[in-house]
């Protein structure tokens, strides 16, 4: 087993999340180390933008942040700390200019992740923080120390700070696998549960409407749920509906305790299309 090195802010986690903490440490002077178990960072970041990188929303401030429903007081001081027009600043101090789509979001113009995530991770270099990756965190020892497993066996390292940046549980094979939820509880941390947010829901289509339409994309919808009502776009992906991941979060920020819960719930697709979860 390695000696215990002295880090100055270790954090836990090479995604955006983590990424962002070790580049406003270092801006400020710390010495940063970056833990991640992956064989490199940013996989679920890169995977986000295999589509298109949405980096965030065109709308003014005030209606961005109803889009957060229950969450709103709580992320409040720090959406307005860094706004979405701080962070398309960010991105083209990167090098990477951004656009308005016509659904208002906003994009990259290189449309994907990887060329954003190389400057960044170049930046990151110049300013001295460091990367360790394939060092899987799994807790602590007696003496408060991080434990890590390595190649090259186990490390412990003794950190002045630390900033835990885990991710969820939606891509174990990304590295998101919601393991740190047994360690974080095993030492009292109340923890929410975790829940999907970019899931489809089952409908019974016809045989006749499935073999017409499977597949086909569902362009300028609105999906209501109660008093709630979203634009946006949808497919058809037989027997599931999958609306766009912006408006699944918007209905589900609107009425938290039917999703949570999973009671039955009539969504309304438009003027005539009904379907049921």
């Amino acid at each position: 087993m390695s000696p215990a090195p002295k880090n100055d802010i270790s954090i836990i986690g090479a995604g955006p999340a983590g990424l962002m903490a070790a580049e406003v440490l270092a801006q400020r002077g710390a010495g940063v180390t970056v833990y991640d178990a992956m064989p490199s960072a940013g996989r679920k970041f890169l995977m986000a933008g295999r589509g298109g990188l949405n980096l965030t929303h065109s709308e003014a401030l005030p209606e961005f942040l109803t889009r957060y429903g229950d969450a709103q007081p709580l992320l409040a001081t720090a959406i307005e700390a860094f706004p979405p027009e701080n962070l398309r600043a960010w991105s083209e101090g990167l090098g990477q200019p951004t656009f308005i789509g016509s659904s208002g979001r906003v994009f990259p113009t290189a449309f994907k992740a990887s060329p954003l995530l190389r400057a960044w991770l170049r930046r990151l270099d110049a300013m001295g923080v460091q990367l360790a990756l394939r060092h899987r965190w799994t807790g602590w020892n007696d003496e408060g120390h991080l434990l890590f497993q390595t190649p090259d066996g186990r490390l412990v390292v003794d950190a002045r700070a630390t900033v835990l940046a885990l991710g969820g549980a939606s891509w174990p094979r990304l590295g998101s696998n919601g393991a740190w939820v047994e360690r974080l509880a095993a030492k009292g941390v109340a923890i929410s549960p975790l829940r999907p947010a970019n899931c489809g829901f089952t409908v019974a289509w016809s045989e006749i409407f499935r073999d017409r339409f499977e597949g086909q994309p569902l362009k300028g919808i609105a999906l209501s749920f109660g008093p709630h009502t979203v634009r946006g776009e949808s497919s058809l992906r037989a027997p599931v509906l999958r609306a766009a991941r912006s408006m699944r979060w918007q209905l589900a920020c609107a009425r938290p305790s039917a999703v949570r819960g999973r009671r039955p719930c009539a969504w309304r697709c438009g003027p005539t299309l009904r379907c049921r979860t």
